[in-house]
């Protein structure tokens, strides 16, 4: 992962979702069409030009996730951007100059029940998902995000603990 970038324009905007459990597990689905191994990891998606990166999380977690904003609170968002580059195989696949992406991560505690996700409410992106340990995210995810998914759990590790009724605590 690289935490500065010379040009940040040359990576593409894009938020992360870590939606918590109140049993303080994280939600992953596993990537439609998927290839090789490490198809699993947690939402994302990028932020629209004029968006605010709350507003494309949120946007972005309904799109996924089928989860409206009034089933989750938001607990954090990270204050900087972490980096990640495309390996050189996908980038020849891929339009546009970006190098990479560059994330604003947001974790959000799940108040719904998991009847409330719904992976068809947009164009599918995951054809299964579940609920897992924030710590065995980086061993899930393709080799490229792992350094990222790494720091998003040392960052996140404080939303894993569950929840027992009552109001959670702001972050």
């Amino acid at each position: 992962m690289t935490q500065v970038k010379q040009d940040p324009d040359r990576y593409r905007a894009n938020v992360g979702l870590a939606l918590f459990s109140k049993a303080g597990h994280v939600f992953i689905g596993r990537r439609i069409n998927g290839r090789g191994s490490f198809q699993w990891q947690m939402p994302q998606g990028g932020v629209d030009k004029g968006e605010d990166p709350a507003e494309a999380a949120l946007r972005e977690l309904e799109e996924e996730v089928g989860v409206p904003a009034k089933l989750v609170d938001t607990l954090q968002e990270t204050e900087d951007w972490l980096y990640y580059d495309f390996p050189p195989d996908l980038k020849k696949r891929l339009p546009g100059p970006y190098l990479g992406q560059r994330q604003k991560w947001f974790a959000f505690r799940f108040k719904g029940s998991d009847s409330d996700v719904r992976l068809d409410r947009h164009t599918p992106e995951f054809d299964a998902w579940r609920w897992a340990q924030l710590e065995e995210t980086p061993s899930l995810v393709v080799p490229f995000k792992r350094a990222v998914y790494a720091e998003v759990a040392v960052r996140f590790e404080r939303w894993t603990a569950p929840v027992l009724g009552g109001k959670v605590p702001q972050g």
